[in-house]
Order: structure tokens, then sequence, then C-alpha cells
């Protein structure tokens, strides 16, 4: 088989393990700087380019879009969806999870425990959204913030007030969220794939961060979810239409809620916490699903 892989580092951990796994299984493995692909907009001619070539025909492409090259990501992966080349996540459900605001709007709708969650672009509203979200503590997050960064938590109304005030003056989107107290620091990473949760991890925040990313100095360790959790980031990547993601979750008082689904999780904290071979899971879905044109959203926009 040939897989393409879309990455802008290939020197990451889990790009270099799941080329590893797939060329120890006997499959050609490229890996595409994204940006450094171009396209041939023509009629019934889908052509990608890469380095001055015009790139094969492949079986499978592993989408690996760093969340600052989202846009140009997505429209070469569409490109590789209309040669019919089978992707790992699909355009769409990608582009639904790296919108923060949608991606809440779609679990609400399909009955997703979730923190409570207020959006709203006029200032005049600040003091109704933070009433609705149930006043402070509240965290404040940036829409286009990624691992824990644009990640505000407001300990008093005042604060809370002004930090969205700041905020709205950039023109910046933000969602307010209630802080789940009871959770302590500490979040539920569960690794899903083909529907089925394979791995799962307790993420802790360093000393005095709420925030519990690995990349932010957090430890993990194995954990065993609950049934209603395991069901819970099941239905999450489904509301997405993720084949693979890394669902977040919270332990509130009232049962897991949902803090974001990631469609490009890493691998190392996961493999190194659990011991468990994700890269081989990974490339297992992809032996038993790539087929020409098996994409659910081709041409659906």
């Amino acid at each position: 088989m040939k897989i393409a892989m879309m990455a802008q580092n290939a020197n990451l951990y889990s790009h270099q393990r799941l080329k590893d796994v797939a060329e120890a299984r006997g499959h050609e493995f490229d890996i595409i700087k994204t940006l450094g692909c171009y396209m041939n907009i023509a009629a019934r001619r889908p052509d990608v380019y890469y380095n001055g070539k015009q790139l094969p025909k492949y079986d499978a492409v592993i989408p690996r879009i760093g969340a600052s090259v989202t846009f140009y990501g997505l429209a070469v992966l569409r490109q590789f969806e209309m040669q019919g080349v089978f992707p790992l996540n699909e355009s769409v459900a990608i582009g639904r999870s790296r919108d923060k605001l949608r991606s809440m709007q779609l679990m609400a709708r399909d009955g997703i425990g979730m923190p409570v969650t207020t959006f709203a672009h006029d200032p005049k509203q600040t003091e109704e959204v933070l009433k609705l979200a149930g006043g402070a503590p509240l965290v404040i997050k940036l829409l286009e913030g990624t691992q824990g960064l644009g990640v505000v938590l407001a300990d008093t109304d005042r604060s809370a007030k002004s930090v969205i005030e700041a905020f709205r003056a950039t023109n910046t989107n933000i969602l307010i969220q209630e802080f789940i107290k009871e959770a302590g620091g500490t979040d539920i990473r569960a690794l899903v794939i083909g529907g089925k949760v394979v791995a799962a991890m307790k993420r802790t925040g360093a000393e005095g961060e709420f925030r519990s990313n690995l990349h932010r100095g957090g430890s993990a360790q194995v954990i065993k979810l609950s049934p209603e959790e395991r069901a819970t980031a099941v239905r999450a990547a489904k509301s997405m239409g993720l084949n693979v993601c890394g669902v977040d979750m919270l332990r509130a008082n009232h049962g897991p809620v949902v803090m974001e689904v990631n469609s490009s999780p890493g691998l190392e904290g996961v493999e190194k916490a659990t011991g468990i071979d994700i890269a081989g899971k990974i490339i297992d879905f992809i032996e038993k699903n790539a087929k020409p044109g098996k994409t659910k959203t081709v041409g659906k926009g």
C-alpha cells in the first residue's frame, strides 16, 4: 500500500512512529510537507504537486495538519479526497473539530455532556453571558487556541469581565465556560480509533497550573475509564465524524464533560503512559478500511 502523511515536521515522535510501523509492514510511506504542496484546480484532474513533481496516486493519506495551517491543509486534503484517496480523517470532520464553537454546537445537539458554554459578540452582553455561564470562576478560551494557549482562568466576575473586554478590544472570538473545580487540575485523554476507545490516560497539570496539557509540563498516567466515560468519548468522535481522535474530558460531579476533540492527537504521551501501540492500531485501521473513493463527504462540500 502507498501511504502519504501530510505533516510540517517529519521528525516529531508521532510521525516517525507511524512511518516506522507502516514501513515495517511493507507499505510505502511518504511524509509530505503540507505547505509544500500545490494544486492544479482543473476539470476532472484533481492533481497535487510537491517539489516540482506531480504526486503519485496514493491508497491512503494521514492528515497531521497543524492548527496554524488548517485552512490550506484542508484544501490539500480535499484534493486528495477528490482523487479517491482514503483519508484517515476526512476534511469535513477535521474542519468541524478545529472550530471550537461548531464542535460544541454539534455535541450539544447530540446530548453529549459539556461544561456550560456561552458565546456572544456584543460587549454590552458581557454581564448576561457571565450569568448564563454560572458566574466566576470561569474559563475564557480563544476560539483559535491550541495546546492550552489562549486559555485564561478568571477567579472573579470582575476579572472575567476585564479579560473578556480585553479580548473583545482585539476583535477576538472567545468562549466562556464554567470551571469544573472538582476535576482538580486533571483531565482524561481517550484515544478513539474506528469507533472504539483503544487507550486512555489521566493528565495532571504542573504545580499551580489548571491546564493539564503535557506541552505545559503536565504528567500522564494510565487510567481505567467508566462505561459512561467510554461511551461519551465514542459519541464525541462520532459527532465530529472522526475515525481517529483524542477526546479530552473532565470528571464533573454530574458525569464526564467533553472539553475538546483533537483530530491529530499526539502519540508519545499516551503510548508511554499506557504501553499500547497506538501507531500500530492506526495502521491496522488503514489496512482494513482504505478502499478507493471510500470518503463519505466527497462531493458534498
